[in-house]
């Protein structure tokens, strides 16, 4: 029937389905031609990753698969969400793994990958994830810039797609609180910036609504006078 179209995430992916969400967006602009499935899982690293990659990769290969994680992986070893971080060096590798693993699984899946978001400190104090007695973001915009730069990098070492959300985001005017919504989640317009990133990617490899086939007759396809005909072949 219908190819299919993973997302795999964090947080910001498993929301992705929310109102206004980029997920959202890609299952309706693909809604006759291909199946968005959605695999996000809030909180998770890369190590994590790791460990449950082959319950998440299963069934027939997809069309694609995006891969976006490094928000956890970059929280700051020494604040709040520390047993969220992943040093750098180990999560460029555990991306590497992540690749590998998915090319070996499905060698013809367009893999996109999805570095992290820039971050907005200020909301993240306004925010904080659980109780924060230092007052101090666990997250910085440093960070996760880095991290977004080796992201950047294994896209380029293992050949496949590379999102770079962390620049993007950061070229709009009042990013931090116009994409943000607490330092670190998206807002619609920052849900907007991800699916039309996603989108200008997917088109430039061939993957559009106009190449991919409805897997039924469209309404415009059925003849008035004789509509069951479109349903003989």
């Amino acid at each position: 029937m219908r190819p299919k179209m993973i997302l795999f995430g964090d947080s910001i992916t498993e929301d992705s389905f929310g109102d206004g969400g980029w997920g959202a967006s890609l299952a309706h602009h693909f809604s006759r031609s291909l199946d968005v499935i959605l695999r996000g899982y809030s909180g998770y690293n890369t190590r994590w990753v790791l460990k449950v990659i082959e319950k998440v990769c299963n069934g027939e290969s997809p069309i694609g698969m995006t891969v976006f994680f490094g928000a956890n992986d970059a929280s700051l070893p020494d604040r709040t969400s520390a047993f969220q971080h992943v040093p750098l060096h180990e999560y460029k590798q555990n991306l590497q793994s992540i690749v590998s693993f998915i090319k070996r699984k499905w060698p013809t899946a367009l893999i996109l990958l999805i570095t992290p978001p820039p971050i907005d400190e200020d909301g993240r104090i306004r925010h904080p994830f659980g109780d924060n007695p230092s007052g101090l973001s666990e997250r910085t915009n440093e960070a996760a810039g880095a991290y977004a730069k080796a992201c950047v990098e294994v896209a380029d070492e293992c050949g496949v797609i590379g999102v770079d959300l962390w620049t993007k985001m950061q070229q709009y005017p009042n990013w931090e609180k116009s994409c943000l919504s607490d330092g670190l989640h998206l807002t619609p317009t920052g849900n907007k910036i991800v699916y039309e990133e996603v989108i200008k990617k997917l088109t430039k490899e061939g993957v559009t609504v106009e190449t991919l086939s409805a897997d039924l007759p469209l309404l415009s396809q059925i003849d008035p006078c004789d509509p069951l005909k479109a349903f003989q072949n």
